[in-house]
């Protein structure tokens, strides 16, 4: 399935989930991190477990509007309780995601990934995004720019494997890979294009099967058909392509920054590869920042979670 922009992603999990996902979020008493879940409420997408302290919490829902007994509100003395009952909810397969509010990020991983939690599958937890660039025709992933420093063959092998499954849930399918790199050749002195070109080999016997992978392959021809074609690059990847992999965090930084505050696009992501996603934003972005993860994190399926 294509999706044009998130708008289309919004209708989708709105209109053809088989049930309201459920999102525990964590130190709820923010008020941006409500209106951006009282919004998914309101569309349908979601329903909300509110863990924080429950005064704070009611009195922002008042303020904004909203009514408290539309939402389940659990009371905790502090952020990394918060966390602590969050990670109870995983482990007892009552809610489909988290959601960061008002505490640090070190501290919801932290009780996330305890083993009181239930979270750790043995995979690698990376950050999975999507991007909706103005002049590309539909949203497209990018992977890893938050979580994975420099990871190495056996570390991108597992991202690659966390994107495309999640891809897959929210109904990209069979996505098509780039493994992005400066050049198209391998170069001994660059060994991201080394290990692109062994996952490409390892993907042309059997990997993913209905995945198209290729790499290392530039920016330019895994957006642009016309620079492949006029570079002579065969492919289908060009111009069509659906999820992008930096070979390590600087590069996934800067071009998503670049992507967003040079050429007007828009983006969000969730972190995959535990029991449940996890929706990580600044506590400094506002409400529609905090609202699409949410959408991406709604849409993934229940196959894709493991609960329920």
């Amino acid at each position: 399935m294509i999706y044009p922009s998130f708008d289309t992603l919004v209708e989708k999990v709105r209109d053809g989930a088989a049930r309201r996902k459920v999102v525990a979020v964590v130190a709820a008493e923010d008020d941006h991190t409500l209106e951006a879940v009282a919004q998914a409420r309101r569309d349908g997408i979601l329903d909300a477990c509110l863990i924080g302290r429950a005064g704070k919490i009611r009195e922002l829902l008042a303020g904004l509007g909203e009514a408290a007994e539309d939402f389940r509100i659990v009371d905790a003395e502090d952020p990394a309780a918060s966390a602590r009952r969050a990670a109870e909810l995983v482990r007892d397969g009552t809610v489909d995601f988290v959601m960061k509010g008002k505490v640090q990020t070190a501290d919801l991983l932290r009780a996330m990934l305890s083993s009181e939690s239930g979270m750790r599958t043995g995979r690698l937890l990376s950050h999975f995004a999507l991007v909706q660039i103005p002049n590309y025709h539909k949203l497209i992933g990018l992977t890893d720019v938050a979580i994975n420093i420099a990871p190495d063959l056996a570390q991108k092998k597992e991202i690659v494997e966390n994107a495309v499954a999640t891809m897959r849930s929210i109904g990209f399918e069979p996505p098509k890979v780039a493994l992005l790199s400066s050049a198209e050749t391998v170069n001994p002195k660059m060994p991201e294009t080394a290990e692109a070109a062994a996952l490409a080999e390892l993907n042309r016997g059997g990997w993913l099967p209905g995945c198209h992978v290729d790499g290392p392959i530039s920016y330019d021809l895994a957006i642009s058909a016309e620079s492949a074609r006029i570079k002579g690059y065969d492919s289908p990847l060009p111009g069509d392509v659906d999820l992008l992999v930096v070979p390590h965090i600087s590069v996934g930084n800067i071009l998503l920054k670049a992507l967003r505050y040079s050429a007007g696009a828009a983006s969000a992501g969730i972190v995959v590869g535990g029991r449940v996603p996890i929706v990580l934003t600044s506590r400094a972005v506002e409400a529609q920042d905090k609202f699409l993860p949410l959408v991406i994190a709604a849409s993934v399926s229940d196959d894709q979670t493991g609960i329920h």
